[in-house]
C-alpha cells in the first residue's frame, strides 16, 4: 500500500511521541544541558585534609533538584570543622554558603519556598532541611529560628554524597527550603547566607526597642560578620556607627560600608581607655546599642563597657562553644539595666529579607561584593581553607574548576 506524504508525517509524529513518552519527565526536567555521569565533591577526610572524590550522579526524584554549583563561600563554621571537627562529622562534604543553576528537577518541583516559580536555568540558594517541624514557617510571626534543622554542608555522609556546596553538583532533596535568586549576581548570591545571619541579628536587636534611626551603635569585630552588620545598619539609615577591631585594613573597609568612625584596640592600653575614646567619638555619650561579633570570650567581657545606662546588646559572635566569658553582673548588666538578646542563624523570613537588603546596599553604593577578597578553584580548596585561617582576606570563595 502506498502512503502519501501526509500519512508518512503522521506516522513519524506518532513514533516520536511514543519514544518521548517513557522519558517525558527527564526530557522536561533536563533541557539541553548535558549532565555528566559523575560529580566531583570536596570531602573532609581528616583534620585539615580535603580530598576531591568522584561519585556517580544520583537519581533525581520527583521532589528533588540537581544543581550545578557556581560558587560557595567559606564560613567560620567550615573553618572550625576543617581544623577541629567540633561536630564530629568527618568524613563530610562541607559548604553551606553556596549557589548554582538548576539543571534537572523532579516533576513535583514548581515553586520555591516563597512561592516563586522555578524553572531550568534558574539560580537558587538553599536554606534548611526542615523535615516535619510545624513550628518553622515562612511568615509565622511567632517565628522560630532554624538552628535545629539540618543544613547542606553539615550533613553526615551517605550514599548520595552530593551533600555540600563544595562540589561541582549538589542534590537538593525534597523537604528542603530553597529560593530562586536569579535576579542577583553571583557574588551577591554567595553572600546571601552570611547576610541572613546579620539580618536576623538586627531583627533581634530591634525587639529591644532600643535600636532606632538615630541610635549610636558600636560594632565590635570587623570580620565578614561585623562588616555585614555595619552595611545593614547603614541601609537602615543609622549613621552613627563606630567599628572596633585590631586590623587597620578592616577598619578602613568598615568605613566604606557605613561606619562613621573606628577604634583600633591596638592603639589603647585597655578597655577603659577604649570606652573613653568611644565616648569622645560620640560627643560625650556611650553607645545606645552594641553588636558583639568577634566570637571571643574576651570580646564579650569588654563589650558592656561601650554601652550606656539603659542601652542594648546583641551577641551573635558564637557559633560554636568558644569558652566562658567573665563579666561583672552588677556593673555590666544590673546597674546599667542593659537589655541583651542573643542571635543564632536565621528564620526563613530573614532569608527572604536578605535579598532586598543586598539590592538596597547596591543601590546606595555599598561595595558588598568586595567582601569576597579571594576565589579558589575547587581543586585548591585546601589552600582556600589555609587562606581563611590565616585571616589575611575577608570572605574566601570556592568555585568549580
Amino acid at each position: 500500500m502506498e502512503m502519501n506524504t501526509t500519512q508518512v508525517e503522521e506516522i513519524v509524529k506518532k513514533v516520536l511521541e511514543s519514544l518521548s513518552t517513557g522519558s517525558a519527565s527527564a526530557s522536561a526536567s533536563t533541557g539541553n544541558k548535558a549532565i555528566p555521569k559523575t560529580a566531583k565533591v570536596a570531602v573532609l577526610t581528616a583534620l585539615e585534609k580535603v580530598e576531591i572524590k568522584e561519585y556517580p550522579m544520583p537519581e533525581v526524584g520527583d521532589d528533588d533538584i540537581l544543581v550545578k554549583v557556581e560558587g560557595c563561600g567559606i564560613c567560620g563554621t567550615d573553618a572550625h570543622e576543617y581544623k577541629r571537627d567540633p561536630f564530629g562529622l568527618i568524613p563530610v562534604a562541607l559548604g553551606h554558603e553556596g549557589t548554582g543553576e538548576i539543571v534537572k528537577m523532579g516533576k513535583n518541583v514548581k515553586v520555591d519556598s516563597a512561592g516563586k516559580p522555578v524553572a531550568l536555568g534558574d539560580k537558587i540558594v538553599t536554606c534548611m532541611i526542615f523535615k516535619d517541624n510545624p513550628d518553622i514557617t515562612m511568615f509565622d510571626l511567632n517565628k522560630q529560628n532554624v538552628g535545629g534543622a539540618d543544613v547542606y554542608g553539615l550533613l553526615p555522609d551517605d550514599d548520595i554524597h552530593l551533600n555540600g556546596w563544595f562540589a561541582d553538583y549538589i542534590l537538593v532533596r525534597g523537604g528542603s527550603t530553597f529560593f530562586n535568586v536569579s535576579d542577583l549576581d553571583l557574588d551577591s548570591r554567595i553572600l546571601i547566607e552570611p547576610c541572613a545571619v546579620l539580618i536576623h541579628a538586627v531583627e533581634r536587636a530591634k525587639t529591644t526597642g532600643i535600636l532606632r534611626f538615630n541610635s549610636r551603635v558600636v560594632v565590635q569585630g570587623c570580620g565578614p560578620i561585623g562588616l555585614i552588620c555595619i552595611a545593614i545598619l547603614k541601609t537602615m539609615g543609622i549613621n552613627n556607627i563606630i567599628a572596633v577591631d585590631g586590623n587597620a585594613g578592616r577598619l578602613d573597609f568598615a568605613k566604606r560600608l557605613g561606619a562613621s568612625d573606628s577604634l583600633n584596640f591596638k592603639d589603647y592600653s585597655g578597655i577603659e581607655a577604649m570606652a573613653e575614646a568611644c565616648t569622645q567619638k560620640f560627643d560625650g555619650h556611650l553607645a545606645d546599642f552594641a553588636f558583639q561579633c568577634t566570637g571571643s570570650p574576651a570580646g564579650h567581657s569588654n563589650i558592656y563597657k561601650f554601652i550606656r545606662n539603659g542601652g542594648g546588646l546583641c551577641e551573635l559572635g558564637f557559633f560554636i562553644n568558644g569558652g566562658d566569658a567573665t563579666i561583672n553582673p552588677h556593673f555590666d548588666i544590673c546597674a546599667k539595666e542593659i537589655t541583651t538578646v542573643g542571635s543564632w542563624v536565621y528564620t526563613l523570613r530573614d532569608y527572604a529579607t536578605t535579598f532586598d537588603f543586598l539590592k538596597s546596599a547596591k543601590a546606595i553604593g555599598l561595595p558588598m561584593n568586595e567582601l569576597i577578597t579571594d576565589k579558589y578553584p575547587l581543586s585548591q580548596i585546601n589552600e582556600a581553607y589555609k587562606k581563611n585561617l590565616a585571616m589575611t582576606g575577608l570572605k574566601i570563595a570556592v568555585l568549580p574548576d
